[in-house]
C-alpha cells in the first residue's frame, strides 16, 4: 500500500512540476521536477523490493529475503546521482543561454502544491518505515522530505528572480538543488552497502540485549562472543552461552528457551543461534575476534 502511494504521489507531483515549469522556463523548477523523477522510478523500485523482501524462506535463501530491500536503497541513491547531473547540464547551459522568466506566480503556486503533497506522504512513509524497521520505506520518506526542501528552496529562490530580475540566480539555484541532492544519495547509498555488509544492529538494540544476559548471569551461567547483524527488517543475534558441564541436556536446553524468550520481547524480528558450551572447558572461552 505505502510503495503504490509513493508512485501515486510521484506521478501527481511530477505532472505539477514539469507544469511550473513548462509555464515559467526556469531551470531551477526544472531540476525540482526532474527530482520527482527520480522519486518515481525509486517508489517502482521500492514496490519490487518490498514484495521480494516479503517472500518467506526457502530452500534457496534459507534466511528470508529481507535484503532485498538494500537493492531499492541503492537504486535509488544511483538515480539520484544521475539527476543531479542532469541538473547540472541544464544550469550551465542556462548560464551560457540566459533568458527571461515568465508566469513566475503561477509556476510557484503550483509548486508549492506539489511540494505540500509531498511533505504528507513523506510524513506518512517515515512513520510506517519506522513502525516496520524498513529501509526502503525510510529511503522513499527521506527522499520526498529532501524533496519538500528543495522544492522550498527553489521557490523561494524564483521569487527572489522575480523580484530582482537576477536571472542568474536561477541556473545556480538549480546547481545547489543538485549538490543537496548529491548529499542524499550519497547516504542511501552508503546505508545500503552497510546493510548488505552485514552491519551490526544499532546501539540501542544491542544495549536491550546486554541487559536480557545480564539479567541471566551468575556463577553458573555466562555469555560470549556475542555477534549481531542487521538484513532489513529483521535481527540476527549469534552467541555462546557457558554451563555447567554436569547440567543434563534438557536442563540446558530449558535455560536456552528461557533467554530466547526474553530476548526477543526485548528485539523485534530478532532470530537467535546460541551455541552452549562447559563453562570449565578453556575453549568455550575462545573468540571469533582472533
Amino acid at each position: 500500500m505505502f510503495a503504490w502511494l509513493s508512485i501515486v504521489t510521484a506521478l501527481a507531483t511530477i505532472a505539477l512540476k514539469v507544469g511550473a515549469w513548462w509555464l515559467t522556463g526556469s531551470v531551477g523548477l526544472l531540476s525540482d521536477a526532474a527530482e520527482s523523477v527520480v522519486n518515481l522510478v525509486a517508489a517502482v523500485v521500492a514496490l519490487f523490493a518490498l514484495r521480494v523482501a516479503a517472500r518467506p524462506a526457502d530452500d534457496d535463501h534459507n534466511f528470508g529475503h529481507a535484503k532485498a530491500e538494500y537493492f531499492s536503497a541503492g537504486v535509488e541513491g544511483a538515480m539520484i546521482f544521475v539527476a543531479a547531473v542532469v541538473i547540472i547540464y541544464a544550469a550551465v547551459e542556462r548560464i551560457i543561454h540566459p533568458r527571461d522568466l515568465e508566469s513566475l506566480g503561477l509556476g510557484v503556486g503550483i509548486s508549492v502544491l506539489a511540494s505540500v503533497l509531498n511533505g504528507v506522504v513523506a510524513v506518512v512513509l517515515l512513520r510506517a518505515g519506522r513502525r516496520y524497521r524498513s529501509i526502503t520505506l525510510t529511503a522513499d520518506g527521506r527522499h520526498l522530505m529532501t524533496d519538500v526542501v528543495t522544492t522550498a528552496g527553489v521557490v523561494a529562490g524564483i521569487i527572489l528572480v522575480g523580484i530582482t530580475h537576477w536571472y542568474w540566480l536561477d541556473p545556480i539555484i538549480a546547481i545547489a538543488v543538485a549538490i543537496n541532492i548529491l548529499f542524499v544519495g550519497y547516504r542511501l547509498i552508503k546505508e545500503s552497502t552497510s546493510g548488505l555488509m552485514d552491519i551490526a544492529m544499532p546501539d540501542e538494540e544491542v544495549g536491550s540485549i546486554g541487559r536480557v544476559l545480564d539479567g541471566f548471569r551468575s556463577p553458573e551461567v555466562e555469555f560470549h562472543d556475542v555477534r549481531t547483524r542487521v538484513g532489513g527488517h529483521l535481527r540476527f543475534l549469534q552467541l555462546h552461552m557457558l554451563v555447567p558441564g554436569e547440567w543434563s541436556v534438557q536442563r540446558g536446553h530449558d535455560l536456552v528457551e528461557d533467554v530466547e524468550e526474553r530476548l526477543r520481547e526485548a528485539v523485534d524480528d530478532l532470530i537467535i543461534t546460541v551455541h552452549l558450551e562447559p563453562i570449565e572447558d578453556p575453549r568455550s572461552y575462545e573468540s571469533w575476534r582472533r
